[in-house]
């Protein structure tokens, strides 16, 4: 019996993985097998969201029925026909006859040729924006045409905030118990096959990929269920940034990756010169592989990662070393862009691959080469290898450039910040929008908190408190969470995730800030209506290099645009959150209920 496993609200994990497959679709190496997810929501209706590979058929069937119980199966949706999730689905239908099963126009079309004459006795088709409701979740639909295949949907529960993403997001390898990505683990010990995945089965479609997140853009997503490797449910900006990067061909680091194909050793010992070359003038990030032992899904995989690719090849049959030219063939197949790159060719009487490389390499978009091919014959000679050097000289001036100093107080602008609080008993927060350095030795900060803010109370008495620095990256979602509510009634960090807890007992975000300080108060001011805090900092820390948010960008970026209402009753609209008062003329000393700001933030409408 297998217990049940939560992975959101009313929402259980029914997939498995296997350990005993080779290779990924019979081309792609796998170490350490790979998970086929499948998800069942317990409601008033009972839903299973795909099925599995037919390798762990009698595991998936065994999960359902448990999860189940006495009840029947109303609804079997199909996000994506590939037969490691749909080989199942003619079992479970026997299982259940009367399950309602729901496709798209395009996935039925494909079940079919999958199922010659195999009869669905209750049909629901479904197209982009139609909703589903099982009683208490209401689940629509979100089409991802090539993503990789053309029938693709991903499920989006309205309710529980759940996207479940088919194979968007997936990663090789099995899951052991745990179905949750961890970051901090998951960087160190999955990263690399998850850009495998995504280089290797999705890599080729980043227009497509694009489009997708630009609708999940839309959407609040708290929870995300691929169709292969762990859940995500914490961190989701780490995973989707990483998408966001590799589905513009953009490299996640600035460095170089060297892969030779030598037959015997000449090749290598070019690497190796410049790669030693390379270290001596600074460059941090250097990759060197041997072709001929390396997998071409690890090279592709790699090649997403590096801004910077140096191709050493022997001439093999006049042509291309054969291992080498499958590898190019694959960036080119897999529509790779926007690197730069460096040819050096090898033969003992005819060197002739370097020619056909950069015919490779001129087909591939925004690749820009650095110096001259070069051109060895048999071994390497003293002239050669001042030529490697020099190549390696100039890969060198493009990777090593002086660090920018950053320091907290650079991340300071007009922009929006969260001030955390704690009482003793609740933590707390709330929006601000002026903070300012006013003194150094020591350094000083100034902030000014509006009086009807609980957070101004309880900074007065405790005299401390957490200051987070926004970034562009910031959700509307957290400025409703931390701005349009009152903690002298509600709890801000209820069901929030991002967070630690400082030294000084506050909690502070972790997501959506570069800067966190943690301050105390030593002067409080009276402005009127707002109270000046002038600060001492404690403590500080950068937490990632993302642009701080300027007022301007939350206007135009951030901030959802007013609905244009036809024959909309005079008033006025608060800019900050869209708060409106109706009536001819606003009081001056009128304060906004939701987001606490003053009339000078009104605008008059209607």
């Amino acid at each position: 019996m297998y217990k049940r496993k939560l992975v959101a609200p009313d929402t259980y994990y029914v997939g498995g993985s296997e350990r005993r497959i080779a290779l990924f679709e019979n081309v792609y190496p796998l170490e350490n097998g790979v998970s086929y997810n499948s998800y069942f929501i317990d409601d008033e209706k009972t839903c299973v969201i795909d099925s599995v590979d037919i390798s762990i058929c009698e595991t998936f069937l065994k999960k359902v029925k448990e999860n189940l119980g006495d009840r029947t199966l109303d609804y079997l949706i199909i996000e994506h026909m590939e037969p490691d999730h749909s080989a199942s689905l003619k079992r479970i239908i026997d299982l259940y006859p009367n399950v309602t099963c729901v496709f798209n126009a395009q996935s039925y079309q494909m079940f079919q040729n999958y199922n010659e004459n195999f009869e669905i006795k209750n049909l629901l088709l479904v197209k982009e924006g139609d909703t589903l409701s099982l009683g208490k979740h209401v689940l629509t639909f979100v089409f991802a045409p090539m993503v990789h295949w053309p029938e693709v949907m991903m499920v989006y529960d309205l309710t529980s905030k759940v996207l479940f993403s088919a194979d968007a997001f997936g990663t090789f390898g099995a899951l052991s118990g745990n179905l949750f990505a961890d970051k901090a683990k998951f960087e160190k010990e999955s990263e690399n096959e998850a850009r495998r995945y995504y280089t290797n089965i999705v890599g080729k479609y980043g227009t497509q990929v694009q489009a997708v997140l630009k609708k999940a853009s839309t959407i609040e997503i708290e929870t995300i269920c691929p169709l292969h490797g762990p859940i995500w449910n914490k961190d989701l900006s780490y995973i989707i940034n990483l998408y966001d990067k590799w589905s513009r061909y953009e490299p996640e680091v600035d460095g170089a990756l060297v892969v030779y194909g030598t037959v015997y050793g000449h090749g290598e010992e070019a690497a190796n010169i410049i790669c030693d070359e390379l270290a001596e003038k600074g460059v941090k990030n250097i990759a060197l592989y041997d072709v001929s032992k390396t997998d071409k899904s690890v090279l592709v995989g790699e090649t997403f990662k590096y801004s910077h690719l140096i191709i050493i090849s022997s001439t093999y049959n006049m042509g291309i070393f054969t291992p080498m030219e499958e590898f190019l063939l694959d960036l080119k197949y897999h529509n790779m862009q926007n690197r730069k790159f460096a040819v050096i060719e090898n033969g003992s009487w005819a060197p002739n691959s370097g020619k056909l490389i950069l015919d490779i390499m001129g087909s591939l978009a925004n690749f820009t080469q650095i110096g001259e091919k070069i051109t060895f014959k048999s071994s390497i000679k003293e002239s050669d290898s001042v030529k490697l050097i020099e190549l390696a000289d100039m890969f060198a001036k493009e990777l090593v450039k002086p660090a920018p100093e950053v320091k907290p107080l650079f991340n300071l602008t007009y922009g929006l910040f969260v001030l955390s609080t704690f009482d003793g008993e609740k933590q707390n927060g709330c929006i601000i929008n002026t903070v300012n350095q006013v003194a150094s030795q020591p350094d000083r900060l100034f902030i000014s908190v509006n009086k009807s803010n609980y957070t101004a109370e309880v900074l007065k008495n405790t005299k401390k408190a957490n200051l987070n620095v926004l970034t562009e990256s910031t959700t509307f979602e957290l400025f409703k969470r931390f701005g349009f509510q009152s903690g002298r009634n509600a709890d801000k960090f209820e069901g929030f995730k991002d967070y630690k807890i400082a030294e000084n007992g506050i909690n502070y975000l972790t997501k959506n800030s570069n800067t966190v300080f943690s301050l105390n108060v030593v002067e409080a001011l009276d402005l009127g209506s707002h109270i000046g805090f002038i600060c001492t900092i404690e403590s500080s820390e950068v937490l990632n290099n993302e642009p701080s948010v300027t007022y301007a960008f939350y206007q135009s970026n951030i901030k959802p645009k007013p609905k244009k209402v036809e024959n909309q009753k005079k008033g006025w609209v608060c800019k900050i959150c869209g708060y409106f008062y109706e009536g001819e003329e606003l009081p001056p000393d009128f304060v906004c209920p939701l987001c606490k700001h003053g009339a000078g933030d009104f605008e008059k409408v209607g």
